[in-house]
């Protein structure tokens, strides 16, 4: 699943994102969700979240039980 409706994602979820510092590469840093930051219903690039370890990306991908 991707990251692209705010719907889709909850605080707990296990989810790979893309930093920005990592837009150009593509590197995919995975992790457990805080806090979501878009406060927007979609985003074309992702939902951006805030991981539990204070990384901050946007959603590429949603692993879900």
């Amino acid at each position: 699943m991707d990251g692209r409706k705010r719907k889709d994602i909850n605080p707990g979820d296990l989810v790979d994102i893309v930093l920005k510092k990592d837009q150009r590469s593509g590197n995919l840093t995975r992790g457990i969700v805080q806090d979501i930051l878009t406060n927007s219903s979609e985003h074309p690039h992702g939902i951006k979240v805030r991981l539990e370890d204070g990384q901050v990306g946007r959603v590429k991908s949603i692993h879900k039980d």
